[in-house]
């Protein structure tokens, strides 16, 4: 029997978005109410690419998963489970009992009004809010969350993205797009413009946003944060191949970053990625965007 007792919000939570903050908000209410621990349950990969052999395009890595949810909604603990073909295999009411209670110390649960857990999804809100008051622990069913008549969801926020509409995507998430990374080195094109530059890889099964410059923020692993220019794509000036990349020109910043992990965040699309006739084209068009990207914050500090 685990020790420590917690108050545990259960789903996916991809992106972590407005939805979810429903969930959590609770979880966190109720752990302060009962002086449990506010966690979260969550898995890896999603299950959907284990069922149907496939990757799922994901808006978070599980790591940026778990740091938007401490950061945004204060829990504490978050549990990621790895999705096996064993683990799809178990029994809903082994799931509960066994992995959430008597391994996690589980007091109070909290899902939402679409979660199905167990083997083929045979668990279902009502079943969980059921059993939950059989075993003598809390439960509640968060009701689904709609914003200008949508439900919130992460498919809908995972389209936006792709379509790089990131400022109607970041309404829906409730905070920033966020990528996070160490950094690594690149070919030095913000050392030959007059910016440091910062290069992201995707983690595994992330979807990329729109291809194209991107108005955003570097927040540093001390804290310190800076505006930058991002451009997303395969560098057609530059480079002849079709490898993605993610680079930062930070703006108003001396110092290297190589090795530090960085979390990025992404708030209005500028322009569409696309080849210039030369480099000192590029090199001016770069400037621009840079001056676009402090008149954004600017006005949205």
């Amino acid at each position: 029997m685990n020790e420590t007792k917690r108050v545990i919000a259960l789903g996916f939570f991809d992106g972590v978005h407005n939805g979810h903050a429903a969930l959590m908000r609770r979880t966190v209410q109720v752990a302060q109410e009962i002086g449990a621990t506010p966690s979260a349950f969550t898995f890896d990969p999603h299950p959907q690419t284990v069922i149907l052999g496939k990757p799922m395009p994901l808006i978070t890595s599980p790591e940026d998963r778990g740091d938007l949810m401490r950061k945004y909604y204060g829990i504490q603990d978050v549990i990621v489970e790895p999705f096996t073909p064993q683990f799809m295999k178990q029994h809903w009411r082994s799931f509960l009992e066994e992995t959430l209670i008597q391994g996690l110390g589980a007091v109070h649960l909290v899902a939402g009004h679409d979660y199905h857990f167990g083997y083929k999804g045979e668990g279902n809100p009502q079943l969980l809010k059921e059993a939950c008051a059989e075993l003598g622990i809390g439960c509640d069913i968060i009701e689904k969350v709609e914003q200008e008549s949508i439900t919130v969801s992460s498919t809908y926020i995972r389209t936006l993205i792709a379509q790089g509409e990131i400022e109607r995507a970041n309404e829906f998430l409730g905070h920033p797009y966020t990528l996070s990374d160490r950094v690594s080195h690149g070919k030095k094109l913000g050392t030959t413009l007059g910016f440091p530059t910062v290069n992201l890889k995707l983690k595994e099964h992330v979807l990329p946003p729109a291809k194209g410059v991107y108005a955003t923020k570097v927040i540093l692993e001390n804290g310190e944060t800076h505006i930058a220019v991002t451009n997303v794509g395969t560098r057609p000036t530059v480079d002849d191949g079709d490898h993605l990349t993610i680079e930062g020109f930070i703006l108003d910043f001396n110092g290297d970053l190589y090795g530090q992990k960085i979390q990025m965040e992404f708030y209005k699309y500028l322009r569409p990625e696309k080849k210039f006739p030369s480099f000192d084209a590029l090199k001016e068009e770069v400037f621009r965007n840079a001056q676009q990207t402090r008149d954004y914050f600017a006005e949205n500090p």
